[in-house]
């Protein structure tokens, strides 16, 4: 189910390890989506704050936070480790870190759910030929449940304190970056993850769950803005499209629609694995974003998934255009500027010669001569005309 949202890994080193998890954290949130769109949607029209408050429906905005997210995200998890029986179990075992945390438990439920799955598991190659013929489907409920109701327990009391710790830590973190104003030097390593097809573990498995929870609190988090920001993708594209090898210019217009647009960012990432120094302007681009959001106060209230303008749009709370555009906008300038410098503003990019040119290398030696095929000069050589003196010669009839 991973592989549906990201490449596929081979290998056994660290990096393919890294991205292996990554490409499972992006499997368990990419599927609930539309349940993430869907709260954000909520939080930005119904709360106090929002484009049209109501207090009735606000209330939808906590239980759908705190108590559907997570339990969607253990049962996608375990349904990807044992298939429906995982999912059920695990979905009962988030409920354990969901009544034991006060902050909503993503990071837990990407951990629980799978593990109970994992339980389950073992559990089910354990019973499957100890069991007598007729009793399968009782030995079948009770081991889900007990597996499901012991760690719905174990997250209570042990996963879910833990994650928590886990959680206020970086969320601490961020808080000392953002105070400091050092929030921008995280691009340093968000833009080459991304490159390596890491985006959605990183913005949907680390970034999106700390920036849920100061949503929760603050209306806004600048940390949905942090890796999903379009602007780089787009700068780095019209640098490829003005000043970039001319066999490959044709094709960024539509990359830039796709990734603008589209919010698919993978379609940039190949543009930059072939020219690596462009990792800098993707850096540079990217820091320049969030120092914007960070100076005129910029966030989202939920994640811009997928990360196109139509998605910031759509959960951009009120007062926030400005500084989104800005940011936006701001990251495209700077990563064009750089880029294009990287790719020495075209200089040395000649064109490819006419197909129906032949050129130097294309044009056929004497030696290349096809068998059976006599040349002038092969005709001419003493060799020959010795070989045809001395052949008899026969009078004519």
């Amino acid at each position: 189910m991973a592989d549906t949202y990201t490449p596929p890994v081979y290998g056994t080193g660290v990096k393919a390890t890294i991205q292996r998890i990554g490409g499972h954290l992006a499997g368990m949130i990419m599927p609930n989506i539309g349940a993430f769109i869907a709260w954000g949607l909520i939080t930005a029209l119904f709360i106090p704050t929002g484009w049209l408050p109501n207090e009735d429906l606000a209330k939808l905005v906590g239980p759908i936070i705190s108590t559907l997210l997570p339990i969607l995200i253990a049962y996608t998890g375990g349904r990807m480790v044992h298939g429906q029986r995982g999912a059920v179990v695990g979905a009962v075992a988030a409920m354990g870190i969901v009544v034991g945390s006060d902050i909503p438990m993503f990071l837990g439920a990407m951990i629980v759910g799978p593990l109970a799955a994992l339980v389950l598991k073992y559990v089910d190659k354990f019973t499957e030929q100890r069991t007598r013929a007729g009793f399968e489907m009782l030995v079948d409920n009770f081991t889900a449940g007990i597996v499901g109701g012991v760690m719905a327990v174990a997250g209570a009391l042990a996963i879910g304190p833990v994650v928590q710790k886990v959680t206020d830590v970086a969320s601490d973190a961020v808080g000392w970056l953002v105070g400091n104003g050092l929030l921008p030097i995280v691009s340093t390593l968000i833009e080459p993850a991304k490159v390596l097809f890491l985006n959605n573990a990183i913005n949907h498995g680390v970034l999106g769950p700390l920036g849920v929870a100061e949503a929760a609190q603050t209306g806004k988090s600048i940390l949905f803005m942090l890796e999903s920001n379009p602007g780089p993708g787009l700068g780095l594209l019209l640098a490829y499209l003005l000043f970039g090898p001319r066999q490959l210019r044709p094709s960024t217009p539509a990359a830039m629609i796709i990734h603008f647009f589209g919010g698919i960012h993978e379609i940039y990432f190949p543009y930059v694995l072939m020219k690596p120094r462009l990792i800098l302007a993707m850096i540079a681009g990217g820091a320049a974003g969030v120092f914007t959001f960070m100076v005129t106060g910029s966030g989202l209230v939920a994640t811009p998934s997928p990360g196109s303008i139509f998605a910031y749009v759509a959960v951009t709370p009120r007062g926030g255009w400005l500084g989104m555009i800005a940011g936006i906008v701001i990251a495209t300038v700077v990563t064009f500027a750089v880029a294009a410098a990287l790719l020495g503003f075209g200089r040395g990019e000649k064109a490819e010669p006419a197909g129906d040119e032949p050129t130097a290398a294309d044009t056929p030696a004497a030696t290349d001569t096809p068998a059976g095929v006599e040349t002038p000069a092969a005709v001419e050589t003493p060799a020959t005309v010795q070989v045809t003196a001395d052949r008899p010669v026969t009078k004519e009839s």
